[in-house]
């Protein structure tokens, strides 16, 4: 399950892909805010209320399998994991 961090961190980005600004001006700053507040709240409502049978994944157990998937293709360590550097 996602961290109320990463689904912040999420909707931050998909606002800013969606208005194509990084960082909005002064005079649009609060709805700029209140939309990653909106698509953060909504993604938060479908990420707890998934149902699905199959169990909850091990984040540290899928970056090990990735960093060995990483070793085997390319015959070294990968500098970082898809989520932060490597442990």
């Amino acid at each position: 399950m996602r961290s109320r961090k990463e689904i912040r961190a999420s909707s931050l980005q998909f606002v800013r892909k969606l208005c194509g600004a990084n960082k909005p001006s002064k005079a649009n700053q609060a709805l700029f805010d209140r939309a990653v507040d909106d698509v953060a709240a909504v993604a938060e409502r479908l990420v707890h209320g998934w149902v699905t049978s199959a169990p909850p994944k091990d984040r540290d157990a899928e970056i090990r399998k990735m960093i060995e998937r990483s070793r085997i293709r390319f015959g070294k360590e990968p500098k970082r994991t898809p989520i932060d550097p490597i442990r």
